[in-house]
């Protein structure tokens, strides 16, 4: 019969293999890798290439004083009313800053 102490002894963790294939399979693995970013990059690097120096503009020319006047300015002293000076219940509501 086998004790505990001899069945923990045994080595079964996949080392038992003779002439093992981590490194012949760790380089294939790397040489896949390093071939498939080379493309990547060469196909990336055609495309970027392709592409035109300007795009046309789809939307028209934004006027930045429609989109400035939409923005209120909190502090022109024309804004809206604070809310901590009229809390729904009479308490004055804790603000963080």
């Amino acid at each position: 019969m086998l004790t505990a102490a001899q069945v923990l002894a045994e080595n079964n963790f996949g080392d038992t293999r003779t002439g093992g294939l981590a490194g012949p399979m760790g380089l294939f693995l790397i040489l896949l890798l390093a071939t498939a970013t080379i493309l990547l990059i060469r196909n990336m690097n055609s495309r970027l290439r392709r592409l035109p120096d300007r795009f046309s503009q789809q939307a028209g020319p934004v006027d930045p004083t429609t989109a400035d006047a939409a923005v209120v300015d909190p502090t022109d002293g024309t804004g809206g009313r604070d809310s901590s000076a009229h809390a729904p219940n009479g308490h004055q509501q804790r603000r963080n800053g």
